[in-house]
């Protein structure tokens, strides 16, 4: 009986290195492969369900902005000044609808992500500190020609929170991440 438990233990082990082996060579010919064709080999295991962290700063919105990278499209919204991370709630919705009013707010695309940022786009006396007008697109941002962005607008800004509609290409994994004076949120070019 030892003998077969010892026999079993050394196939365990010999398997487990060639299956290690296995996938070191998998990543390297996708990493070979990525180097031919000029496309990076993406691993984006972020998963399309809710992200969400209730931190709230208070610092207001400063700008929002676009970039296109290998593996995702990146939205920044930028809160200068901030001194400690800003809180967010973003999902997928098959309707995007204005905060406070329920207003319904077309945004084109194969799916759409509602972000709310716990920032204010206005300052403690009220005056705005990021101009956007409330279901239109957001100011300075072009998504022509982006992999998966489609489309964006603006909610509203109203009791400490910014809303945003992004229209995308399909339903896609997507993270959000934070430092303290930036939320970011990056959608997949692929699953």
């Amino acid at each position: 009986m030892r003998r077969l438990t010892a026999i079993a233990a050394a196939l365990v082990v010999a398997g487990g290195g060639v299956l290690g082996t296995a996938g070191v060579a998998g990543a390297a010919t996708a990493d070979r492969a990525a180097e031919k064709t000029g496309k990076a080999a993406c691993s984006t295991p972020w998963g399309s369900g809710v992200k969400q962290a209730a931190q709230y700063s208070g610092t207001p919105l400063r700008n929002i902005r676009t970039g296109q990278h290998a593996c995702y499209d990146r939205m920044v919204f930028d809160i200068t000044g901030g001194t400690a991370k800003t809180g967010y709630y973003v999902h997928y919705v098959d309707e995007f609808r204005q905060d406070f009013t329920g207003d319904p707010i077309p945004v084109s695309g194969g799916a759409i992500l509602s972000v709310h940022v716990n920032a204010p786009s206005y300052d403690v006396n009220m005056n705005p500190t990021y101009n956007a007008t409330p279901k239109e697109r957001l100011p300075g941002v072009n998504v022509t020609g982006y992999q998966t962005f489609r489309d964006h607008k603006f909610g509203v800004s109203w009791e400490g929170q910014t809303q945003v509609g992004l229209g995308v290409r399909a339903k896609l994994p997507f993270r959000v991440t934070q430092t303290d004076d930036q939320v970011i949120v990056d959608v997949a070019h692929s699953w």
